[in-house]
């Protein structure tokens, strides 16, 4: 009986020594503070450094246009032979960039950020149409590269389902 008690007190110490340690943040989380630091040393990179609080959607689509250097899309230019065909047969010498779905879950990301740092959600530049605008520019010009038209889903009206009781009555 001793030894099942001190296993008891062994294992409640052990619950509240876990109890004090901060929980694992999110990998969305966790993404959100490293795309939040990054965005920052970006700021701060310029020439001369743009302090937070004086930070505008210019900013913001300058380091998205500043990211697609790092992407891993192939975004074929007018001009090439593959335009518009969703897998080219060969390689060819155009750009990578930024996938538009990667723009636009960091954006998501960036604009969470900003307000959980104090910025008002009134000026927030991840918020701003210009953001909106360059983000559906992106999408729309990928999808043509690619020849995959972007069509937006229409919600489909909720349709009612009968009750059990009407329609066995309609059978009956």
């Amino acid at each position: 009986m001793s030894s099942e008690r001190g296993k008891d007190i062994a294992e409640g110490s052990s619950l509240i020594a876990d109890h004090h340690q901060p929980p694992t943040p999110s990998r969305y989380e966790s993404q959100k503070r490293r795309d939040w630091n990054t965005f920052g040393q970006y700021l701060k990179n310029q020439r001369p450094p743009v302090p937070l609080s004086q930070c505008n959607s210019n900013h913001v689509l300058d380091f998205l246009r500043y990211l697609d250097q790092f992407g891993k899309t192939k975004v074929h230019l007018q001009g090439c032979m593959f335009y518009g065909q969703p897998e080219p047969p060969a390689p060819c010498t155009c750009p990578l960039r930024q996938a538009w779905g990667s723009l636009d879950a960091l954006i998501g990301r960036l604009r969470a950020a900003y307000e959980e740092n104090g910025g008002s959600p009134e000026s927030n530049p991840f918020a701003t149409g210009a953001i909106r605008v360059y983000l559906r520019e992106v999408r729309e010009s990928q999808a043509k590269a690619r020849g995959i038209p972007y069509k937006k889903q229409k919600k489909k009206p909720k349709q009612d389902k009968p009750s059990d009781e009407s329609s066995s009555t309609l059978f009956s």
